[in-house]
């Protein structure tokens, strides 16, 4: 194997260990001086001074935050139902049984009693807020159900065109963190439903973008790093991931078990961000950058004879092997440093 191939291959280990790592030659048993050759390279390529990136593209899909399946509360016939694709926001309606809605409102506990004065619970305490966040007040928000809190349930009721009965349940409300999405239904109208039978499968109305990385490229995307997402429509947002996977999974492709983490990235803008649903996109992973670097194609190195890498440096029609240190890998380049580089030199490459 040439010098130049089995640097190609080192090289090539060293970007799949981890992408945007900088590592340093290997160290020679003892220092060489720089050989002297009059055998000139195939090609040349000049050493630059810039910045240099890891950035890396990854294909995603569009979809929505999160994903959870709303179950019924009364028992009845269902008369109606959000349809899917919409968006259902606190106090409006998720479905309707026998006529009479169930709607959404704002908590992570949920919506397993009928709640009257007296009761106690967190439970209480979000329906608290949310009467309040309504307009509806007069009471403490606390954990305690009082008569305040059954007065003010009221007037809910009754701006609703419900009885006033001054309790609350699962047949009037549902619980969710935030505005859903009907993703689909899980029942159709004139279906008989029923306490703990699907009614809806609903995501978060925030739009996202997920992919998958294998595990040694991980670094790459890391909580926090910016990206560009190139839309279906032509046009990009930014955004940054949000969340990374704590495990691997090798996927459903027979031709690929790579072991991959699941990585979601959310927008700057969610709002503004059109498309249809699990649409195929491009993920631009902005990476780690080194500012005003000497970089080199990385099919210019050399693996020297006494270990670690070298360049070409083709000067005055001689040739000669200048150890150098390996900083970053990307964009096909290679950061280097070492004793007497600078912008502009030639340096040996294959032949196109």
């Amino acid at each position: 194997m040439s010098r130049r191939k089995l640097v190609v291959a080192l090289a090539t280990i060293v970007v799949v260990a981890g992408a945007g790592v900088a590592v340093t030659a290997l160290a020679a048993p003892e220092e060489r001086e720089p050989v002297a050759d009059s055998g000139r390279p195939p090609a040349t390529a000049p050493i630059t001074r810039g910045d240099l990136s890891d950035s890396s593209q990854q294909d995603g899909t569009l979809g929505y935050l999160g994903e959870r399946k709303i179950n019924g509360g009364p028992s009845g016939i269902l008369t109606r139902i959000a349809p899917t694709g919409s968006t259902v926001a606190r106090d409006e309606r998720l479905y309707e049984v026998d006529g009479r809605p169930v709607r959404l409102m704002y908590g992570a506990e949920p919506m397993y009693r009928t709640l009257k004065t007296g009761d106690k619970g967190n439970d209480v305490r979000q329906l608290e807020e949310n009467l309040a966040a309504l307009g509806y007040v007069g009471f403490t928000v606390d954990e305690e159900y009082s008569a305040k809190t059954a007065a003010a349930v009221k007037r809910w009721q009754k701006s609703h065109d419900q009885k006033q009965t001054g309790t609350v349940g699962p047949d009037a409300i549902a619980f969710a963190g935030s505005a859903v999405r009907v993703k689909e239904a899980g029942a159709a109208t004139g279906d008989q439903v029923g306490p703990g039978r699907p009614v809806l499968t609903v995501t978060g109305s925030e739009r996202v973008v997920r992919f998958k990385v294998p595990v040694s490229d991980a670094g790459s995307a890391k909580t926090g790093t910016r990206v560009t997402v190139q839309l279906p429509d032509g046009t990009s947002a930014p955004g940054k991931v949000s969340s990374v996977g704590k495990t691997a999974s090798s996927g459903d492709d027979p031709q690929d078990r790579t072991p991959k983490i699941d990585i979601t990235v959310s927008f700057d803008a969610p709002g503004k961000v059109t498309g249809v649903d699990q649409s195929p996109v491009t993920v631009d992973l902005a990476g780690e950058t080194r500012k005003d670097v000497l970089s080199v194609p990385v099919n210019a190195l050399l693996a020297l004879p006494g270990g670690g890498f070298g360049v070409q440096v083709v000067e005055n029609g001689r040739t000669r092997d200048v150890r150098v240190e390996l900083g970053m890998f990307g964009q096909g380049r290679v950061e280097i440093s070492g004793g007497g580089l600078r912008e502009g030199m030639k340096v040996g490459v294959p032949s196109v």
